[in-house]
């Protein structure tokens, strides 16, 4: 490949700004919940665009969407991908600018004439969020043989809808096998979702791998009564142990190296002002880059739950709703990346993900890295996420000349 090959940021620019269109907020985000109706239509464009390019489209029985660049040679392919499925409260980049991009390399060697000597393909995996159906990166999870097909397509979201039959409303339930397409290796580009690289000078991210994570959900239940006449010795309040709760998480945070907790779901019932509740349900979301340090972590979190519950009367269950182990990259992709950095002009620095991301998933069977850009005001899962065109530009070309490198070699 010429070193002068680049991709065309205006091109990529403007089919990231047609794919975020596609359920767009007032407040300049995105809301594309996996499996909803925008999420079927940010499928239906993205097949359409695949298509036009002339790739090989198949789509698996989760849902999975690839798009196939054929090489000289059978053989493992080297895959692009993230997602298009959005939180909530989303923004523009987080995932859909990783397919955007994949699907920008795949053009620009198609513009070129240059067909790389192994298979390359571009993917959208399904429900990377977890926002809708637990758990998260499912779609990847599936792919990569930890999750059953029957048990993915039982899972169902907070009003009762089933996934498989979500899947098979909006036609997006494929005849493919998940994992049918071999991936020699899997390299995918996306926002960093925090404040270190702007913070610390600008320039990408050659990911070295990302931290564990333990999703915890927790059902407490008290006794009901009335908040007038009830004093507090006699109360069994679910409502304040959820609070110490969150807060002993959070003070493990000072005690415990890279320790991080979130409360992100406290729902109260019955949910009146004058009622002490009968039931809290809340999340916890801890992460580590040890394995061991977060397992401590949670140790400590049931210990204290156990104590608060013979203390105060509240009976306390757990329910796991996501739990992965740390995820450490592949040193010659790492490598890879910060060469074609280099060689492109751009400045690089090695760094460990604090999100999950669907290359989490590749990484149980094959060779994997990532490349992330910065994100302005360190901003993600929000509408304000944003990332230059500069620094887009600067990451789509490395995970151009990077999969070039990995599909030639």
């Amino acid at each position: 490949m010429s070193s002068n090959l680049r991709i065309d940021g205006p091109r990529l620019l403007s089919r990231l700004a047609a794919l975020s269109a596609i359920g767009a907020t007032p407040e300049g985000g995105c809301r594309r919940l996996a499996l909803s109706d925008e999420d079927r239509q940010g499928r239906d464009w993205l097949v359409a665009e695949l298509e036009a390019l002339g790739l090989s489209v198949r789509i698996d029985a989760i849902g999975n969407i690839i798009g196939i660049l054929k090489g000289r040679e059978d053989g493992p392919a080297v895959i692009m991908g993230s997602h298009i499925d959005t939180v909530g409260t989303g923004g523009r980049f987080d995932g859909a600018l990783g397919v955007v991009a994949g699907v920008e390399v795949l053009a620009t060697l198609r513009d070129a004439g240059l067909t790389p000597r192994r298979d390359m393909a571009v993917i959208a995996f399904t429900n990377e969020e977890g926002a809708r159906f637990h758990p998260d990166m499912l779609g990847s999870y599936v792919w990569a043989g930890g999750m059953s097909v029957a048990d993915a397509h039982a899972e169902l979201d907070a009003d009762g809808a089933v996934l498989g039959t979500e899947l098979k409303r909006i036609g997006y339930e494929g005849l493919e096998e998940p994992g049918f397409l071999p991936a020699h290796a899997y390299l995918e580009m996306h926002i960093e979702q925090g404040p270190v690289l702007e913070s610390e000078g600008g320039g990408l991210g050659a990911v070295t791998g990302i931290q564990a994570i333990c999703w915890l959900e927790l059902t407490l239940t008290g006794k009901p009564s009335h908040a007038g006449t009830t004093p507090m010795a006699y109360r069994k309040d679910p409502g304040l142990a959820a609070a110490r709760i969150n807060l002993f998480a959070n003070e493990l945070t000072r005690t415990t190296q890279d320790q991080l907790a979130n409360c992100g779901v406290i729902r109260v019932q019955p949910s009146n002002v004058n009622v002490v509740p009968e039931t809290v349900i809340m999340t916890l979301d801890l992460r580590n880059p040890s394995d061991d340090l977060l397992a401590e972590t949670e140790a400590a979190v049931r210990n204290f739950c156990a104590e608060l519950s013979a203390r105060d009367g509240i009976t306390i269950s757990f329910r796991d709703l996501a739990r992965f182990p740390a995820t450490p990259f592949t040193e010659e992709l790492i490598a890879t990346i910060e060469t074609s950095a280099t060689e492109l002009g751009q400045p690089i620095r090695r760094m460990i993900s604090g999100a999950g991301h669907d290359a989490q998933m590749m990484s149980r069977i094959c060779p994997t890295a990532m490349v992330f850009i910065p994100s302005i005001g360190g901003l993600s899962h929000n509408p304000a996420e944003f990332s230059t065109n500069q620094d887009i530009a600067a990451g789509a070309n490395v995970l151009l000349n990077a999969a070039w490198r990995v599909a030639n070699a």
